[in-house]
């Protein structure tokens, strides 16, 4: 089965293929550092992780992934006016726009890890990426595609036929103040700025480049020859110059789709005439949170609504971070995944079960080289269904739900075999790697063996074998002391590390 995917743009699955054979070029886009993210913008950083993870994984791809940081130039609410998210909360806390930004992205990036996601080849910085910006800009201005205002540049919508086929908009049905903002400057209310010139309102704006060098500006209030990007050209340059002008995945929150994937399209088609500039657009669907006998009801996880939980939230809460890594990939990524805490618990105690599974087969497979005794065989062609299921769901859309299905119904049968298989092990151990590459929150955390216990337990087999069961218990002690305990079993001996007091 070739992997299938979820295509925003077409509406559809489609059969997956890369520009180029054998290497995929995807993009994400990254937070706004203005504040620590929440775990619904996790949810579609693991979504975007998990996929890289299946790409290579599965698929034997090599990917190339940018995610980016944005540390200037997105506006409240997503608007072509008003203050700078990162500006305001400078602002607030008496600070340099620049430290607020370096604060929540080392946040940001020591939260990603806990999370076990996986570091993108590059993550560019939108302040680092002006002239880039600005050289794009120069482009659409030159092609009639954007026209200069005395308060910046803004693109011109009706240039581009297939404006709103991502997220279904019309030029016709855009109405007005639903996040387009109006401004009577603007030839159409869905004209979007790719550029603002520090003047009016935006005057006090701190971080600001000179429009035809792109150096950093140290002019202060009224300057129109000074200004910043817009919201969407900046990762429309990042991904062009890290990842040529046509690429293969663009990830996001489903959010991202309107304004800023639609005019990320426009700007980028437009600049470029290569269509399409992403072939497979992806999105995660929100995290709610709340219930329905709440005043507030179900409500979408919003930093606007206040109603967001942060990574530490949930490791006050008494959980890892990996569940909750578990929690939001155990549901499709086109499903609104309400959060709850019951869900939570839920999430940790299946997490520990595949862990537990997992340590439990490491140690059936040392134990099975110091003795075949009662070493259960486990049928190829079992395992060989449970691994092709789990491909399969994988490949369907991404479908974890039934892909985790696959792993529990393996791990019944694993625990239940009572009769001589076909020696599916080496199978089997394949099976468990594949889990681990693809989910990345089922590693289990052991020191190795020291040789000096592996000589230990090979000596007390041969002392069992051999009827010298005296023996066999004083070695059995030899090995407690050393901090491991050998636990007998209808499936042979099993080696745990005795937990520290």
């Amino acid at each position: 089965m070739s992997l299938r995917l979820y295509n925003t743009l077409t509406k559809h699955e489609e059969d997956f293929s890369s520009l180029q054979k054998g290497k995929v070029t995807m993009y994400t886009c990254g937070p706004t550092v203005y504040g620590r993210p929440h775990i619904g913008n996790y949810a579609s950083f693991l979504m975007a992780d998990l996929l890289r993870r299946w790409l290579e994984a599965g698929h034997g791809y090599s990917v190339t992934h940018v995610k980016n940081i944005t540390d200037v130039g997105h506006l409240l609410h997503d608007a072509d006016h008003g203050d700078d998210k990162i500006q305001k909360e400078a602002e607030k806390e008496k600070l340099h726009p620049l430290k607020i930004a370096r604060r929540y992205e080392r946040e940001f990036l020591e939260d990603e890890h806990a999370l076990n996601i996986l570091n993108p080849h590059h993550r560019p910085r939108a302040s680092e990426y002006i002239k880039e910006q600005l050289a794009m800009i120069k482009k659409l201005l030159k092609k009639k595609c954007a026209y200069e205002t005395d308060d910046g540049i803004y693109f011109d919508v009706s240039t581009f036929p297939h404006y709103g086929d991502l997220s279904g908009n019309t030029l016709d049905n855009i109405a007005a103040g639903k996040r387009v903002q109006v401004n009577e400057k603007k030839r159409h209310p869905a004209d979007f700025a790719l550029w603002k010139k520090c003047i009016g309102d935006n005057a006090k704006h701190i971080l600001r480049w000179h429009v035809e060098s792109g150096e950093v500006s140290t002019s202060a209030g009224d300057d129109p020859c000074s200004g910043f990007p817009g919201w969407h050209i900046e990762c429309s340059a990042m991904s062009s110059t890290l990842l040529g002008n046509q690429i293969d995945i663009h990830t996001g929150g489903e959010d991202n789709i309107f304004p800023h994937h639609e005019c990320e399209i426009a700007q980028s088609e437009c600049a470029t005439h290569k269509k399409p500039f992403v072939r497979y657009w992806l999105h995660r669907r929100r995290i709610n949170i709340g219930s329905t006998s709440s005043p507030q009801g179900v409500q979408k996880m919003s930093k606007s609504l206040g109603n967001v939980l942060s990574l530490d939230d949930i490791i006050a809460m008494g959980y890892s971070p990996l569940d909750l890594r578990y929690y939001l990939l155990s549901v499709h990524y086109r499903t609104n995944l309400k959060f709850t805490k019951k869900g939570l618990e839920d999430a940790h105690i299946a997490r520990r079960r595949i862990v537990e599974w997992m340590r439990e087969q490491g140690q059936r497979e040392f134990a099975s080289h110091g003795s075949s005794h009662d070493i259960k065989d486990f049928s190829i062609q079992k395992i060989k269904g449970f691994y092709e299921d789990f491909k399969n769901s994988m490949d369907n859309d991404l479908t974890t739900p039934a892909a985790l299905g696959a792993v529990f119904e393996c791990m019944n049968y694993v625990n239940s075999a009572s009769t001589p298989g076909d020696d599916g092990h080496t199978l089997l151990k394949d099976f468990v790697t594949m889990i681990q590459r693809t989910f990345g929150c089922f590693d289990i955390e052991e020191e190795s063996i020291p040789p000096v216990v592996r000589s230990l337990v090979r000596k007390r087999e041969e002392a069992r074998r051999g009827g010298d069961f005296a023996k066999a218990d004083a070695l059995r002690n030899d090995v407690l002391a050393l901090g491991y305990e050998i636990r007998d079993g209808e499936g042979g001996s099993k080696l745990l590390k005795q937990a520290k007091k």
